[in-house]
């Protein structure tokens, strides 16, 4: 099998297609979109191949047909008629005022004219931008395509600063609008970027617009399917356990074929070790503070639901909690299902390496002390697998005595089991263990279940004043939570523990083994 260039960071179509590159064939999907329509938004996770789609959809529309010959749509399109493109990524720099923004969009249309060969005249950038597109139609007698990348970066990198935000928000809008009122000149348009703001907050003038985020037919759109690992990247399999591969990098799915985050695989066949490469390259420090702000109960990431509406929400006003982990890539969709006039998601952690990660990262930001975080993972895995009941008990007592004492005195969910179950199950699941919190059983629910090491634990937590009341455990064995396990035929652990409200530390650790 000819092993080929690995495409790491490349977002360049024609370098990859006349190096040597390995390239998967997503122009049946653009095929299906010509077809089907012209004016198009797609919000997918950062480094996942947006960039590349919008270079290849320019060199398309520019009839370049030699870096097309052999590929889906090579066929039968009409490569004598090319148009004018016009490219505007805002993917580049941080920008943090208006004043920076006009400029940064006047560099681009200067860009452009220079590559169309035409000149405008309006010095107002959005009046610019309208002059363009009709110069390029003038110029060449086709419509113009207009493609946009990173179309939100500008609003992203300032939502700590919302005034800023919002700034730089109405700025886009004003850009964007100039679309609608062109379409005489325009043929294609393709917007992408990580966020879905509403359409009312940004696109307001583009009601012609179609949003492929959550439909089936083009869930595979950017990232790897299970085919394309097992074809296209054949040689680069072997000594790798597929299994390990599926476990660490697929799952992300927007209604449709699941796939793989492209960055990870990429990484994963140079390097040939699974780690954390996708999250490694840039979790948002603010996603973090905000989950840990909002006192956000970490055991509910394995399993949310949310309307199409709230996931629809996502503006500089209303940061939605489930809309900003989703449009991030830190929760996929596990399912979808109608109920009357609304539509609910199911959403979860992708894959291991997201889940991983993003425990470990809520972890830190929970003890606020990353040293202490890094040091409990280790020692609980050392504990999990001696089996060792007293230590881990001991581990408890000091894990929670790193807590600053302004968490317990003004954090929301200081005061109730939920905080203690957040970060006992956040250290866990930042090894990637095999955990089920909220674990559903005929008789209700345990807080958490982990099978590990070819045992069962059960844990049931409590808050209490002062001393130990045994009701953790007690309700174990009442509501026979151990009883769904029993066929495995293996070690059963069932571990109440109590904490104390006033004490603030572990009173109360009892273990029965069944």
């Amino acid at each position: 099998m000819h092993r080929r260039r690995l495409p790491i960071g490349i977002q360049t179509f024609a370098k990859i297609r006349e190096d040597d590159h390995y390239y998967v064939d997503k122009t049946g999907f653009i095929r299906q979109l010509v077809d089907q329509g012209s004016h198009y938004f797609l919000s997918r996770p950062r480094r996942f191949g947006k960039s590349l789609l919008l270079d290849t959809l320019g060199e398309l529309f520019a009839g370049n047909e030699p870096l097309f010959r052999g590929l889906a749509i090579h066929p039968g399109w009409d490569w004598s008629t090319p148009c004018p493109v016009i490219r505007l990524s805002f993917g580049g720099g941080v920008l943090h005022d208006a004043a920076s923004l006009t400029r940064k969009i006047g560099e681009q249309l200067r860009i452009n004219q220079s590559a169309l060969g035409v000149t405008c005249t309006e010095p107002d950038v959005a009046a610019c931008f309208g002059e363009l597109i009709r110069l390029a139609h003038a110029a060449t007698g086709q419509r113009t395509v207009i493609l946009v990348d990173e179309y939100d970066k500008p609003i992203l990198d300032n939502l700590t600063a919302p005034a800023i935000a919002r700034e730089l928000r109405d700025g886009l809008r004003n850009l964007y609008s100039v679309i609608k009122d062109q379409d005489a000149y325009v043929r294609f348009v393709f917007i992408t970027g990580v966020s879905k703001f509403s359409k009312v907050s940004i696109f307001s003038g583009l009601n012609n617009l179609r949003d492929i985020t959550v439909s089936a037919d083009y869930s595979a759109v950017c990232g790897y399917t299970e085919q394309d690992v097992e074809t296209v990247f054949a040689a680069e399999l072997p000594g790798l356990e597929r299994d390990e591969i599926r476990r660490w990098y697929n799952g992300y799915n927007w209604t449709g074929e699941a796939v793989y985050n492209p960055f990870d695989l990429l990484l994963l066949f140079q390097e040939r070790e699974f780690r954390s490469f996708w999250f490694e390259t840039g979790t948002p420090t603010f996603l973090v503070e905000l989950l840990v702000e909002r006192g956000y109960f970490t055991p509910n990431l394995a399993e949310l639901h949310a309307s199409e509406a709230l996931l629809s929400t996502f503006d500089v006003e209303h940061l939605a909690t489930e809309a900003l982990l989703w449009q991030t890539g830190y929760l996929t969709f596990q399912g979808v299902r109608r109920l009357g006039a609304r539509q609910e998601y199911r959403l979860g952690y992708p894959n291991l390496e997201v889940e991983s990660a993003l425990n470990d990262a809520l972890l830190k930001g929970l003890l606020a002390d990353p040293m202490q975080a890094e040091r409990a993972v280790s020692r609980v895995y050392d504990i999990l697998v001696s089996g060792d009941f007293a230590a881990l008990r001991a581990h408890l007592e000091s894990l929670f005595a790193t807590i600053p004492h302004q968490w317990h005195d003004g954090h929301p969910l200081a005061r109730y089991e939920g905080f203690y179950a957040s970060v006992f199950y956040s250290h866990l699941a930042a090894l990637g263990l095999d955990l089920t919190p909220e674990d559903a059983s005929h008789r209700g629910r345990i807080d958490l279940t982990l099978k590990f090491n070819g045992q069962v634990w059960l844990f049931e937590f409590k808050v209490v004043e002062l001393a130990p009341e045994g009701r953790a455990l007690q309700q174990i064995k009442d509501r026979g939570y151990a009883d769904k396990y029993r066929a495995l035929g293996q070690p059963i652990h069932l571990i109440g523990i109590e904490f104390s409200r006033e004490r603030r530390t572990v009173v109360g650790f009892e273990v029965e083994t069944c």
